[in-house]
């Protein structure tokens, strides 16, 4: 450790030689950050490089061992989430933290609620207080609406709200863009530049490359918990930073080649429907190949995915695999079948955090590889998850460690070790690198390829298009819950796929 740096009274914040290791890993060492006044301030790192960890040291969420913090000059000690609020410093988490039962008001009110008499909560102030709140973020929420009946989207914006309603200096956005489409992260940017004052400023984490030259004014990047540099946004390159990152240059000029006609199709989809919403879906995937999903947010391309794993129920239309008719209930049956799926929501439908990276990565396999007469192959569960492990480098001191301590990226990637282990014919990922950083991008990018070439057939479901065309060798694209069209890696463009998946329902009835 450094010899203690005096304050920069110029700097909203300042981080300075900030330590802090959890059990088998030295999660910061030496880290250092400073945000001017009235600064967006991108923080960017591979998964497991410290960005989660350094934002739940500011907001007194963790302890750190060692190191200064300072807000406007002054020194910083937290002791919790509330006293960080109450000092002006607010955090948006990658994960959701909103009670799914309560209202939107009730959410961003949550422990603050105006009160009558000093004891009852006066619902109809807290409503019109959120209503001008909303009003001035200009988001269209119902402030009434159960929290649990919102989109993913929707979701974040009541997160958002919630941030932007204490009177903050700081904002932390940790992720806030995964979950949004084009137009929300146009709106997320506004609301982010109308919140910057010369007295506030905003840490923005984001492993979306681009977002970076659209929002912010510098960008720290650090690596496996210790500072790298800072850089002015204007002047940098997106190679430059990623080649920071990660320590080494990375080519993603590469493309898909059209899959071959005579390939076996290996599933065939007709007339798939569900009450609300899909209509008539069909598609065929063939054998090796990956066949990419796009869409606008609420296209119908997860509830595609959930239909056919059986999380969501049909009301028309059949499934064929390899030629013969099935009929799935749930994702067990579906993976007795060979067809494993990735959730979007990985917290409420992949991982299991109070168990080891081991039985998550082991639980779809115990039954057909890893039990005998009833009883548990251990060391076997344990080899196997400790070679997909390495094999998608997940950041862990040990496959005996809980999920619930691995960093967001890395949780996603014992999910896809789960079906790695599980060795399935079909696999369904629905956004599969939501919230991986760009490194850690390639290597699934690079083993979905490999998987194909292997004969597995792979279904992408991706809402950034740069990702859908890198990897898919066809792409089904759907608006209003039908097939809008498919295209060939060879015509697919973000034009042309956007032009699809904005084709109206109304629109395709008058081209008929």
């Amino acid at each position: 450790m450094t010899a203690p740096t005096p304050p920069d009274p110029s700097l909203l914040l300042q981080v300075e030689d900030v330590h802090k290791s959890f059990p088998g890993v030295k999660a910061l060492d030496g880290m250092r950050l400073d945000l001017r006044r009235g600064e967006v301030l991108g923080l960017v790192g591979e998964n497991g490089a410290g960005k989660s960890t350094l934002m739940k040291l500011l907001t007194g969420i963790y302890t750190r061992e060692a190191g200064q913090f300072w807000l406007d000059g002054q020194p910083l000690d937290v002791k919790g989430v509330r006293d960080a609020e109450q000092r002006g410093l607010s955090i948006i988490h990658q994960e959701l933290n909103l009670v799914p039962h309560l209202t939107v008001a009730q959410n961003i009110w949550l422990g603050r609620e105006p009160l009558a008499a000093g004891f009852f909560t006066k619902p109809g102030r807290q409503t019109a207080r959120t209503r001008e709140l909303l009003d001035r973020l200009e988001l269209d929420l119902d402030p009434n609406a159960l929290v649990r009946d919102l989109t993913v989207a929707k979701q974040q914006m009541v997160e958002i709200a919630k941030a932007l309603s204490f009177d903050a200096k700081v904002i932390i956005m940790d992720e806030p863009t995964s979950a949004l489409n084009d137009t929300e992260v146009a709106q997320l940017h506004t609301l982010i530049r109308r919140f910057v004052t010369p007295r506030t400023g905003v840490v923005y984490i984001t492993h979306r490359m681009p977002e970076l030259k659209q929002i912010t004014d510098r960008i720290t990047i650090i690596r496996d918990g210790q500072y790298i540099d800072t850089i002015d946004t204007a002047s940098a390159t997106l190679d430059e930073v990623i080649s920071h990152m990660v320590g080494r240059a990375i080519d993603t000029s590469a493309r898909p080649v059209n899959v071959r006609h005579d390939r076996e199709v290996i599933m065939r989809v007709s007339g798939l429907s569900t009450p609300g919403l899909l209509r008539d879906v069909g598609f065929e995937l063939h054998r090796g190949e990956v066949l990419g999903f796009a869409g606008l947010l609420g296209a119908g391309r997860t509830e595609t995915a959930r239909a056919i794993v059986g999380a969501d129920p049909m009301s028309a239309g059949e499934i064929e695999l390899k030629g013969r008719k099935v009929v799935i209930h749930n994702a067990a049956q579906a993976a007795a079948l060979g067809i494993g799926y990735l959730s979007e929501d990985r917290k409420k439908y992949g991982l299991m955090l109070n168990l080891s990276v081991e039985h998550n990565i082991a639980i779809s396999s115990v039954a057909d590889k890893f039990s005998q007469f009833g009883f548990e192959r251990r060391r076997a569960m344990a080899a196997a998850a400790q070679d997909a492990s390495e094999l998608l480098r997940i950041k862990t001191p040990s496959v005996a460690q809980l999920a619930k301590y691995l960093s967001g990226g890395n949780q996603q990637k014992a999910i896809i070790a789960r079906w790695l282990v599980k060795d399935c014919d079909i696999l369904i990922f629905d956004e599969p690198t939501r919230g991986i950083d760009v490194g850690a991008k390639e290597e699934i990018y690079q083993l979905l390829n490999r998987l194909a070439g292997e004969g597995k057939s792979i279904i992408m479901i991706s809402s950034e298009l740069p990702e859908i065309l890198r990897m898919a060798h066809r792409v089904v694209v759907m608006c209003e819950g039908r097939v809008t069209g498919t295209l060939g890696a060879d015509e697919a463009t973000q034009e042309s796929i956007m032009e699809l998946a904005t084709w109206r329902v109304s629109e395709q009835r008058e081209a008929a």
